[in-house]
């Protein structure tokens, strides 16, 4: 497969972020579904100790699908997203059934629990994939994430053995590696992008207050206010259980020698020009022997956009690494 190399007008990494979460691309992968003529189904999947996670199972009408591949999207996306349903018209056209899974409090399933999402609840995607392992026995299972689903994708991988999850090979998109880092880029980069996660993040709070108010008690419009590491700190501290802010970075972190134990292939795909995750966190990444790291000169952040249309050279991308079964 040949390198990405975008026209000369798309070489640009804050263009080229832009557009990877706009509405063409979400036009764009719900057109290219409905031409192939996706059958879909709900599922909710037993995350554990009660946790339901909600996510779509699809196939072409005809044919028996060779294998299964599972599709995270990134923080504040869904399964809805344009490079979610993009990636998965490219895999069900090469003969893959596909699961987006939703993680909690995305899409519209802040009702299903109560509790928060953060990024170090690892263990509900965990129990989740396992369960659609069951479901889907006959099937190869592979999986692969864009931004924090990335970083999910390589967690749930580096878990997958011990967890008895037949999973065979990964693929992650501009994976967040070091959480820290990121958000210091966040802050000292481009106002845009924290203003964007910022106005997404808090709107997603105001969803889950209005259906728990109890449970959100501590979640009033002075601590939404707070600027993004604020409202973070508060996120770390007051629901997901970390002494501080750095704690929780470390416990979602999968940068420097924590992928070392990783026993499934991995296939990481990074952009130099990300505006949101520095070029300085994956360098010299060490992925073991049997995985992985191609870095593009051009992409931005999940974009590597090609025409347009808004189609995407990283979907072609994470469908040739997942055949690699």
């Amino acid at each position: 497969m040949q390198a990405y190399q975008p026209p000369a007008w798309l070489r640009n990494g804050h263009l080229q972020s832009y557009l990877s979460s706009s509405q063409l691309r979400q036009r764009r992968g719900a057109g290219l579904l409905r031409q192939l003529g996706v059958v879909s189904e709900e599922l909710l999947l037993d995350g554990g100790n009660g946790v339901r996670l909600q996510a779509w199972h699809s196939r072409l009408p005809q044919g028996s699908p060779q294998a299964l591949a599972l599709l995270l999207h990134g923080w504040e996306g869904s399964a809805r997203s344009g490079y979610m349903r993009m990636t998965a018209a490219r895999l069900l056209q090469a003969g893959f059934a596909v699961v987006r899974l939703n993680f909690r409090d995305h899409g519209d399933t802040f009702h299903l629990n109560p509790g928060l999402f953060h990024s170090a609840r690892l263990d509900e995607v965990v129990n989740a994939t396992a369960d659609l392992a069951r479901r889907y026995p006959a099937l190869p299972l592979v999986a692969a994430g864009f931004s924090l689903g990335g970083n999910f994708a390589l967690r749930l991988a580096l878990q997958a053995p011990a967890a008895g999850i037949p999973l065979q090979r990964v693929a992650a998109v501009c994976p967040v590696l070091d959480p820290g880092q990121t958000m210091d880029q966040l802050e000292r980069g481009s106002g845009l992008y924290g203003r964007y996660f910022h106005r997404k993040w808090t709107a997603s709070l105001r969803r889950k207050r209005a259906l728990f108010p109890e449970l959100m008690a501590h979640c009033d419009d002075q601590v939404l206010a707070q600027d993004l590491r604020g409202l973070t700190t508060w996120l770390a501290s007051r629901y997901a259980g970390f002494a501080t802010v750095q704690d929780y970075f470390d416990a979602y972190s999968v940068a420097g020698p924590r992928i070392a134990p990783l026993q499934v292939p991995a296939s990481v795909l990074m952009a130099a020009d990300d505006p949101v995750i520095p070029l300085a966190s994956f360098q010299d990444w060490p992925l073991p022997a049997h995985s992985q790291l191609l870095i593009s000169r051009w992409g931005g952040h999940c974009g590597f956009i090609e025409n347009l249309h808004g189609d995407g050279w990283a979907e072609h991308w994470v469908c040739r690494q997942l055949q690699q079964i």
